[in-house]
C-alpha cells in the first residue's frame, strides 16, 4: 500500500483522502505528484498531476509567493490561492506544511465563502468533505434558512392574497358579483374628496315582484345575475355599478357628466333589461326605471344630496309609465345656484 511519512507518522493513502479530500501533495520542486478525491473531482476531467504548482494555482496571500522557498518560508501560516480552470477560477484557503526530509510539500485546501456555489456546480456531498469540515453544517444552516425563508415567502404570499380576497369579498355582493353598498359609499366619498365630475344612475327594476310571485325566488335571483351581467356590458371598466337592494342598483361614471350621453346609456340599459329572460323555459319579463344626475350640477356635491336627487329622478320615470329614464331637474333650476 502507498504511504507517506510525516515524521513518524505513516498515512496510507486512503487515511490521507479521507482526512484531508482537499490535500496536494508536492515534490520539492513544486510538481504537483498527487491531491485528494474532492480536488480531483472539481477539475472535470483536467489533469493536475505532474503540473507545477504555480502553472495551476494562483497564489493571492501572502503576497510575493512565486517559488517553493517562498512557499515554505510561510509553512503553516494561512494561504489564499485561485485554482485556474479552464471555465473559471475557484478560491480556496490553504495551509501549507513540509514534510521533511526533503520528501515535498503537502498542502491542504479548504473551501472559502464559496463552498456552496462548488457544492451547486460540482454535485458534491456529504462524503466530499472531511468528517471535521463545519463546511457541511453551514450548508445544512443555509438550506434550512433558504427553506425557511421560502415557507415564510409562501405564507406571506397566501396571507396577503387571503387579506386581498377577505377585501373583495366584503366589497362585493354575493348574488350577482357586483360591487355593494359599502364599495358603493368608498367610491363616491373618493370621487367626491378628490372633486372628480361624475355622473350617478339609480336604477330600480319593474315588474320584479312579479317574477318572484310567479315563478319563485330563483327565478328572481336568476334575474339579478342576468341584470348583473347587462349592466355590466353597459359600463366601462372605470364605473362602478353596485347593488344597494333587492332591485336597486347605482352606477356611478367617473368624468362623465353630460346628460345626452348618460341618457344614451340609460336608454340602451332599459332596452336589454326588457327582452325577455328564460328561467327553465318561463319568459321573465322585467323592465327599469332609471333616475340620474350629475355632480356638476351642484356647487359643492355631497354623496346624500345626489343620491336624494337621483332617488326624486327615478321615482318621476316610474310615475311617468316606468321603463324610462329622468335626468333630475330642480324646480328652481341648477343646485349650483342653490
Amino acid at each position: 500500500m502507498e504511504r507517506h511519512e510525516f515524521d513518524a507518522v505513516s498515512l496510507p493513502r486512503g487515511a490521507l483522502n479521507r482526512l484531508m479530500p482537499l490535500h496536494l501533495l508536492l515534490s520539492p520542486e513544486g510538481t504537483i505528484i498527487g491531491h485528494g478525491p474532492t480536488l480531483g473531482k472539481l477539475l472535470d476531467g483536467q489533469q493536475m498531476i505532474g503540473a507545477n504548482l504555480f502553472d495551476v494555482f494562483d497564489l493571492r496571500r501572502p503576497a510575493g509567493i512565486r517559488t517553493m522557498s517562498d512557499l515554505l518560508s510561510h509553512a503553516g501560516e494561512k494561504l489564499r490561492l485561485n485554482l485556474r480552470l479552464a471555465a473559471h477560477t475557484m478560491a480556496f484557503r490553504g495551509l501549507a506544511l513540509a514534510m521533511g526530509d526533503d520528501k515535498g510539500v503537502l498542502v491542504n485546501l479548504s473551501f472559502g465563502i464559496g463552498v456552496i456555489d462548488a457544492v451547486q456546480v460540482h454535485a458534491l456531498t456529504d462524503g466530499d468533505f472531511a468528517p471535521t469540515d463545519l463546511a457541511v453544517e453551514m450548508m445544512y444552516l443555509v438550506e434550512a434558512k433558504a427553506g425557511a425563508m421560502g415557507e415564510l415567502r409562501s405564507l406571506a404570499q397566501r396571507l396577503d392574497d387571503d387579506k386581498k380576497t377577505a377585501e373583495a369579498q366584503a366589497l362585493t355582493d354575493t348574488l350577482t358579483g357586483l360591487q355593494n353598498r359599502r364599495a358603493l359609499t368608498i367610491a363616491l366619498d373618493g370621487l367626491v374628496r378628490a372633486e372628480t365630475p361624475f355622473g350617478l344612475m339609480h336604477l330600480d327594476l319593474d315588474y320584479f315582484k312579479q317574477v318572484n310571485d310567479t315563478l319563485g325566488h330563483a327565478a328572481g335571483d336568476h334575474v339579478l345575475s342576468m341584470v348583473a351581467q347587462i349592466l355590466q356590458q353597459e359600463t366601462r371598466a372605470e364605473d362602478t355599478v353596485a347593488r344597494v337592494g333587492g332591485d336597486e342598483f347605482v352606477l356611478v361614471f367617473p368624468a362623465m357628466t353630460e346628460a345626452l350621453r348618460l341618457e344614451v346609456v340609460a336608454r340602451r340599459i332599459i332596452e336589454q333589461l326588457s327582452q325577455p329572460m328564460d328561467f327553465e323555459g318561463a319568459p321573465c319579463r322585467i323592465s327599469a326605471s332609471i333616475g340620474i344626475v350629475m355632480s356638476t350640477q351642484y356647487g359643492q356635491p355631497t354623496v346624500a344630496s345626489m343620491q336624494n336627487d337621483a332617488d326624486e329622478a327615478l321615482y318621476a320615470s316610474k310615475r311617468g309609465g316606468r321603463g324610462q329614464a329622468r335626468v333630475f331637474r330642480p324646480a328652481g333650476g341648477d343646485r349650483r345656484s342653490a
